[in-house]
């Protein structure tokens, strides 16, 4: 299958120059809300226009054995913006908002003995967690990053495409961007898995053009070669298109002999710099159907919570947000770390 992002990885660097003028609060309106309703819940995000000032935040809360917490309101929380707080001014405990997911699927080498198990399960958590309003859309990285299926809400589509992947080594590809054969000067690191550039195209191509819940889940094992953007791009584009990202770790400790692999430290600051978390499943199946089975809970059991910021400077400034639970009980709050500041793009 032709790649669909190939052409789009070489413009990479000019694609961060542009990245300043990324949408990052945006809301669309659903008609009806009646001015000036009120609740404990306050006005549902899912009924009310906002303003484009708005900051919305997704995010779970857990007790200290890692148990998701329901029942909470809006006097349980108080939120700060670089220390400074916040009045929350809108409000809900439900998960009934649409959801934009994507799911990314490592079709490297090195992930040989465990795609097929990546596609069934896969497969499964789609059929489970989609709804009528949703979509997904399905990324394949190795040597390129493919898009195999668009936005769409069809589960067949998207399984069809989750198993449609298969393993590319690359073969040399000497003609390949990056190595020679494009703009980008060719790089001593090898090419094979680009996966911090999925990330950067799945964030900047796909989801930051979307609003609401958004998602987004790689199954890898953390490990990059040869992507032309770093671990620090990758974050801070999933952090513009305002997407939570999980990663199920999934690796064949065979391939790596006793050295082992060592993604997981990555992994761990690109999810929890985002609000979702890493999961370790090796190549184990009931630990995949699980991880999928917790991921499609948190997704379901998130509060939202918005804000219109004191500081009101689209300066493209990074603004760090903390969420704090007044209950007593030690809760732990699963949530993004803040946002970039940057101006609406018409």
């Amino acid at each position: 299958m032709p790649s669909f992002f190939a052409v789009r990885v070489p413009c990479i660097l000019l694609c961060l120059g542009m990245a300043a003028s990324l949408p990052v609060q945006a809301q669309s309106q659903a008609a009806g809300s009646p001015a000036g309703a009120a609740s404990d819940q306050d006005q549902s995000t899912a009924t009310l226009k906002v303003s484009v000032d708005v900051v919305q935040l997704f995010f779970n809360v857990k007790n200290k054995k890692g148990a998701l917490i329901p029942g909470l309101t809006k006097n349980d929380f108080e939120i700060s913006e670089d220390g400074k707080p916040q009045t929350i001014k809108y409000f809900a405990a439900d998960s009934d908002l649409p959801l934009t997911l994507g799911i990314l699927i490592d079709s490297s080498g090195s992930q040989q003995n465990v795609l097929q198990m990546e596609q069934e399960v896969g497969g499964s958590f789609l059929t489970d967690i989609l709804r009528p309003k949703d979509e997904a859309f399905v990324i394949s990285f190795d040597v390129n990053v493919d898009l195999l299926q668009d936005f769409t809400n069809s589960v067949h589509l998207l399984k069809e495409a989750l198993n449609s992947t298969r393993i590319n080594t690359g073969g040399g590809g000497g003609s390949l961007p990056g190595l020679g054969g494009g703009p980008i000067p060719s790089s001593s690191v090898p090419r094979g898995t680009l996966l911090y550039d999925a990330v950067y195209l799945a964030s900047h191509d796909e989801l930051a053009h979307e609003v609401g819940r958004k998602a987004m889940i790689l199954l890898t094992d953390g490990e990059d070669q040869g992507s032309q953007l770093k671990l620090q791009d990758a974050v801070e584009s999933a952090q513009k298109s305002d997407s939570i990202v999980y990663v199920l770790l999934c690796a064949d400790r065979g391939f790596y002999g006793f050295g082992g692999y060592s993604g997981e430290g990555d992994m761990k600051k690109l999810t929890e710099e985002t609000g979702g978390r890493v999961i370790s499943v090796g190549n184990n199946l009931d630990k995949l159907r699980d991880a999928f089975a917790q991921i499609a809970n948190e997704l379901r059991s998130q509060y939202s919570v918005g804000y219109v910021p004191t500081n009101r400077a689209k300066d493209g400034t990074f603004r760090k947000v903390e969420i704090r639970c007044k209950t007593k009980g030690n809760y732990k709050i699963q949530a993004r770390s803040g946002y970039y500041a940057v101006a609406r793009r018409d």
